[in-house]
């Protein structure tokens, strides 16, 4: 049978095809122990290879139940057990735009090696859930020949750029900021400057200052759109954060000008790979680091750093066509039938939002829980197809929104999704809820978001059309946990899980967090409350939007009322509802929302948001040992000259980890890291072993000079492989001698 490799070669690009190949390498010798743990960890994590948990085995499905069944190997192994225990892939989709074909192979991967469900996440991402590792490298392919790639997914990278789903469509913009979004995320994929971060990354565009869509405030970097004098720029913040203690972002540029963009993301990156903290995770983000130093003094580092870049060309050529990721309507515009029915009226109140350009609209398919089944993915695509073309997006509230709706095709378009089951309005809504996967699949769940979640909809659409619309428009978000995955922050009402311990059993709660505010790009954050029994949630939202309506004065906004009565207010309409029966007169507090166990946090496990924090020369050393690993398996097949190129190549990559380790800026290609490797590593004798007195570099300074891999033989080559066996320990070593040098001098 022909192998998904050999089907896609001609689809997939080189540089993306290489990547996944060393990935289904480095599995292959995971397996046989010659990969450290800690390195591999972060190396799948870094290709969107999540540990997932396992205990509950199923999720929600949205009705607050795990009914379906599937083959996932075994659940009840532990964690360490990666090739039995399903896991998660999560797949980068940059600013959420997604094309029909695109869709169309999500979908496929989702029945092929998933439960069939496809989740949107609040970073504009898709999630498919218990998926083998061993699988993960045909899914990368299969992603690669449409354009997708899961590279720096997870770990301690940049993660997914998101941007406002109504960028270019939108009337109250500046301009359109999705090719900014897109030429960063190419800029920084793989850039060598984002490889050796403490912690994850965060990047966020927004197209005006005051809609939420781009959520620039709690983010690592933030751009806003500006216009001055004519001329395009960003007011540029850094250091945003939200997790257990949120920060807002500081601002670092009131305005820098477009081409200054990428190079000024490329400092902040330099000195927060520089300084940031490396020990403890807890305290290894870019928020800590701009705290420490003060915006001043960070805004200086910045500076000094980004005059000492090295020029690079794509800092501005994308600036030549910014309407490449401009997007065509397949329809014609139209205005929205006259004798449209009362179900879709009720339905595009709030899901249908009209565009900028006269005749379009964007329409928000709800996503109940951010998840869709592959059978409703394939009609979607379809539906793309027929009207809208190639620009579905993924929103930060786990939505789907279709742009370039035609006004005279929006009443078949909500027709066809209602008999989806997509059709459900509201969107934008008390009942669009935000929630983490919380206990269903992350290790780090304390309290079932997803469950409550689940819940808090299903009753409050029952009741939807009896909501005070000063009600109705309230956000309400859930973490499982207080690492704020599910943005409980910047809403109206937040919950976040947490636990206690009655009678000498544990209890799930929620904390609740009111006053936090989703406009301006969540412009302030909520506080705690108190915490409330889980299956007391559902009341406590009652008790408190009553309170609201009974209490406010005129038309005042939710956060006015909160900031003119005080949260102790609160604390007291929340206090007959904080404590839970016994055990013994109602045990269903004992278990949450769609499990129906006793409730227990032991399964709780290491979370792999970041991942291990290891040094990105470790990882350039490992691909080194790779390389030359494939260069070996080439001799042995008879291809001489592809075996001396891979050990040489092989040298060059262990080279350019211990250049880039010194902090010296280098580029990919042979001749910039060779004449780096001579400079820095061995005319200054800090390569050289002390018995073999830099023998060993000469390996790559002569076969750069002489370029025998060229034309090897099948003894020249394996002379070549033996060299660069020798060069690569000597690289280690010489890693080893730098990192004891380093601690000597920090004494």
């Amino acid at each position: 049978m022909t192998s998904w490799k050999e089907q896609l070669e001609d689809r997939i690009p080189a540089q993306l095809g290489g990547e996944v190949d060393l990935f289904e390498g480095q599995i292959e010798l995971k397996k046989q122990g010659k990969i450290d743990d800690k390195i591999f960890a972060e190396t799948r994590l870094r290709r969107g290879v999540y540990g997932q948990r396992y205990d509950n085995g199923l999720r929600d499905d949205g009705t607050g139940q795990k009914p379906l069944a599937f083959p996932c190997g075994d659940l009840t192994k532990g964690p360490d057990t990666v090739w039995d225990a399903p896991g998660m892939m999560r797949i980068k989709i940059p600013f959420g735009k997604l094309t029909a074909e695109q869709l169309d192979v999500l979908n496929e991967l989702a029945e092929e090696y998933s439960d069939t469900i496809l989740h949107v996440t609040t970073r504009q991402d898709i999630q498919l859930h218990f998926i083998h590792i061993e699988d993960a490298p045909d899914m990368m392919r299969r992603l690669a020949a449409v354009g997708i790639t899961t590279r720096e997914a997870c770990g301690n990278s940049v993660r997914n750029v998101t941007a406002c789903e109504y960028a270019g469509v939108c009337s109250t913009q500046s301009f359109d900021v999705t090719p900014y979004a897109n030429a960063l995320t190419q800029f920084l994929l793989g850039h060598p400057d984002v490889q050796d971060f403490g912690r994850k990354f965060k990047i966020a565009f927004s197209g005006c200052e005051d809609n939420p869509c781009g959520l620039v405030t709690f983010h690592d970097l933030g751009a806003v759109a500006q216009l001055r004098d004519g001329k395009r720029g960003f007011r540029v913040v850094v250091g945003g954060g939200l997790g257990a203690v949120p920060v807002q972002a500081k601002v670092l540029a009131e305005f820098c000008p477009e081409e200054e963009l990428l190079p000024l993301a490329q400092a902040v990156s330099r000195v927060f790979a520089r300084l940031g903290e490396k020990q403890s995770r807890a305290r290894a983000r870019i928020k800590f680091l701009v705290q420490k130093l003060g915006i001043d003094e960070f805004k200086k580092l910045v500076a000094e750093e980004r005059e000492g870049l090295r020029q690079d060309e794509r800092w501005t050529a994308f600036l030549s066509d910014l309407h490449a990721t401009d997007e065509t309507p397949v329809r014609d515009a139209g205005p929205i039938p006259a004798d449209a029915p009362a179900e879709f009226r009720a339905w595009a109140a709030h899901n249908l939002k009209p565009q900028a350009q006269d005749g379009y609209y964007t329409a928000i398919v709800k996503l109940p829980l951010g998840d869709f089944t592959s059978a409703q993915g394939r009609a979607l695509a379809d539906l793309a197809r027929e009207y809208t073309g190639d620009s579905i997006r993924c929103t930060v509230e786990q939505n789907l929104a279709f742009r370039w709706l035609s006004g005279a095709d929006a009443v078949a378009f909500y027709e066809r999704l209602a008999a989806l089951n997509l059709a459900e309005a509201g969107a934008g809504t008390i009942t669009d809820m935000t929630s983490c996967p919380g206990t269903d699949t992350c290790k780090l769940g304390i309290s079932a978001s997803r469950g409550v979640t689940s819940e808090l909809r299903k009753r409050l659409t029952l009741v939807e059309d009896e909501l005070d619309p000063a009600v109705q428009a309230l956000r309400m978000k859930a973490s499982g946990c207080f690492n704020s995955c599910g943005q409980h922050h910047a809403a109206d009402i937040g919950f976040t899980g947490v636990s206690r311990q009655v009678g000498g059993r544990k209890v799930p709660h929620f904390n609740i967090v009111l006053g936090g505010q989703w406009t301006e790009n969540a412009k302030s954050y909520g506080l705690v409350v108190g915490a409330v029994p889980s299956k007391n949630i559902p009341k406590a939202v009652e008790l408190i939007t009553q309170h609201y309506l009974e209490h406010r004065e005129g038309d005042e906004s939710f956060q006015a009322f909160i900031a003119r009565v005080g949260k102790r207010e609160f604390r007291k309409v929340l206090s007959p509802i904080q404590k839970p029966p016994s055990y013994e007169e109602d045990p269903s507090y004992y278990s949450d929302w769609g499990d129906p166990r006793e409730y227990t946090i032991g399964d709780i496990g290491v979370g792999e948001c970041a991942g291990e924090i290891v040094p990105f020369v470790e990882f350039g050393l490992q691909e080194a040992e790779q390389q030359l690993h494939d260069a070996q398996d080439a001799l042995e097949a008879g291809r001489s000259g592809a075996a001396a190129a891979g050990g040489f190549n092989a040298m060059v990559t262990a080279a350019k980890a211990l250049i880039r380790h010194l902090e010296v800026q280098v580029k990919d290609d042979a001749d910039d890291v060779v004449a780096n490797f001579k400079t820095h590593l061995h005319d200054t004798e800090l390569f050289h072993d002390p018995f073999a007195k830099g023998k060993f570099a000469n390996y790559l300074l002569k076969m750069h000079g002489d370029r025998s891999y060229e034309s090897a033989s099948d003894e020249t080559a394996h002379r070549a492989l033996d060299e660069a066996q020798l060069f690569i320990e000597a690289a280690h070593g010489c890693y080893q001698r730098l990192t004891q040098a380093a601690a000597a001098a920090a004494e």
